[in-house]
């Protein structure tokens, strides 16, 4: 069994407020879209800026893939990482996720975030039926070494982007965890963003 050391918290976390998205148009049902607002590549909120993750040299295996059936979700995942302004990079193809290096690996104790479109200029992208997720749906993440973690999905909520749980999202934990994070809510067509993220919260199953 591989060991992970205590992820541990060193300092208080700052309040974070960026309105982060990773979704563009709010019409999905034509492809391609004739007319459409810019999509919106904003990042997605940043995880607490004041904290160390402490870990021994052997660690869990990298994402390559995720898996949700019931949702028909079957993409590639990449590694994000952090601009240079703090925000969370997004992934740069519409059907693919992004996992953020900067937390857990799949497996590991504390959550591992991915964060997808929801959609694009021309139609769905990969996140789009996220927002149907209820508690048991199954997601599977594949990882570098063909290993996969199997995760039960706990609950879904949305939140206004001025009121994301940035700690109950990205702050380190004792159980391995998972975070699916795209957005929703009303688009405003006046800023080319949506005001909600929506925040999938699942459990590792045994």
């Amino acid at each position: 069994m591989r060991r992970v050391a205590t992820l541990v918290a060193v300092a208080a976390v700052v309040a974070l407020v960026l309105p982060g998205c990773t979704s563009s148009v709010p019409d999905t049902t034509a492809r391609p879209v004739a007319v459409s607002p810019a999509p919106d590549v904003s990042p997605p909120p940043p995880p607490p800026q004041d904290f160390t993750a402490v870990r021994e040299v052997a660690r869990g295996p990298v994402p390559v893939r995720v898996r949700i059936p019931d949702l028909g979700v079957d993409a590639e995942v990449g590694a994000v990482g952090k601009a240079e302004d703090g925000s969370v990079e997004v992934p740069t193809e519409w059907d693919d996720v992004g996992w953020y290096d900067g937390g857990a690996r799949p497996g590991e104790p504390g959550p591992a975030v991915l964060l997808g479109h929801v959609d694009s200029t021309s139609g769905p992208a990969v996140f789009v039926r996220l927002p149907q997720a209820r508690p048991g749906t199954v997601v599977e993440v594949v990882g570098d070494d063909g290993s996969v973690q199997r995760f039960a999905v706990d609950r879904l909520q949305s939140f206004p982007k001025t009121r994301f749980p940035t700690e109950a999202v990205y702050l380190p934990g004792l159980e391995p965890e998972l975070r699916l994070v795209t957005c929703g809510g009303r688009f405003d067509r006046a800023t080319g963003h949506y005001v909600d993220n929506v925040v999938v919260w699942a459990s590792a199953l045994p």
